[in-house]
């Protein structure tokens, strides 16, 4: 199976298709998310299949509900796998995040109590995802607003060992470090120093809203601003330990015009360029 490249790219937007088939802007790849391409034709359908010749694909889902307490839906997943077949993504990513409640959808990622039970029943969900796509998936670590009494895990620990059980890759977001640690008071550097990052296959960078609240600020994964500076600063930390990965700019909310998102995909493209060198194995990167 193919790869990303080592390079930087963008979440899609159909407002940026123009600029993208006029330009033909030096882009490592482009991410979608499987549930906008769920439909059998149409404009969207005929854009994608256009880009996808061109570029590189990233495949990311948003509603499979891997971390949900109930079986997962195959109905979704089928639509999921017939989106991968259609376009057979270099990378497949979802979330470690629960938005299912019996028969109803909440349009929301939430976090899970990281236990004993809960990690077998994302694991099977795991390997449930893996066996029908016939591929990998990368987990993607949330962001998180509150933490639960019941976990017995630290959060890498537990993304770690999903890794381990089922052979999937991680998906590392850096600005969701960056916002759980800040609403939660603690190092993200710490966060990043115990990621299993021998499994990540592409990493997410993104904006966030802060709001000032008592005690301090408290940080929302919205996707709607820049990458801030202290998330830059973390993923420079992250590719100078791990040498160049897979990386992309996700704007979802008040997207802005074309060059911004470019100029922020280049940046990235710098950082990884200055750390260009053979990829460490999982040894040397535990000595790092």
């Amino acid at each position: 199976m193919t790869r990303l490249p080592n390079d930087a790219g963008i979440g899609f937007k159909a407002l940026h298709y123009e600029a993208i088939i006029e330009e033909r802007p030096a882009l490592g790849f482009l991410e979608v998310h499987a549930e906008n391409y769920m439909g059998a034709g149409g404009p969207a359908h005929a854009r994608l299949g256009r880009l996808r010749a061109e570029y590189p694909l990233s495949v990311h889902g948003v509603g499979l509900s891997i971390g949900g307490p109930g079986p997962l839906d195959e109905t979704h997943l089928a639509r999921v796998k017939a989106v991968c077949d259609r376009y057979a993504p270099e990378s497949f990513s979802e979330h470690l995040a629960w938005s299912t409640h019996e028969d109803a959808f909440l349009n929301d990622l939430l976090p899970l109590p990281y236990t004993g039970e809960t990690l077998s029943r994302v694991c099977d969900h795991v390997d449930r995802v893996q066996e029908r796509l016939g591929r990998k998936l990368l987990l993607e670590n949330p962001s998180t607003y509150l933490l639960f009494e019941a976990s017995t895990f630290a959060e890498t620990d537990f993304l770690g060992e999903i890794a381990r059980r089922t052979g999937c890759g991680l998906l590392l977001d850096v600005n969701n470090v960056f916002v759980s640690a800040t609403n939660h008071e603690t190092s993200p550097e710490a966060y990043l120093d115990a990621f299993p990052l021998d499994r990540v296959g592409e990493i997410h960078l993104g904006g966030h809203a802060r709001e000032e609240i008592d005690g301090g600020p408290f940080l929302v994964d919205a996707h709607g601003t820049p990458v801030a500076d202290p998330v830059w600063a973390l993923f420079e930390r992250v590719i100078a330990r791990t040498g160049p990965l897979p990386t992309l700019v996700e704007w979802d909310n008040d997207v802005p015009d074309f060059p911004v998102l470019q100029w922020e995909a280049a940046h990235a493209r710098s950082v990884l360029r200055r750390h260009e060198r053979p990829r460490l194995p999982e040894r040397e990167l535990a000595r790092a």
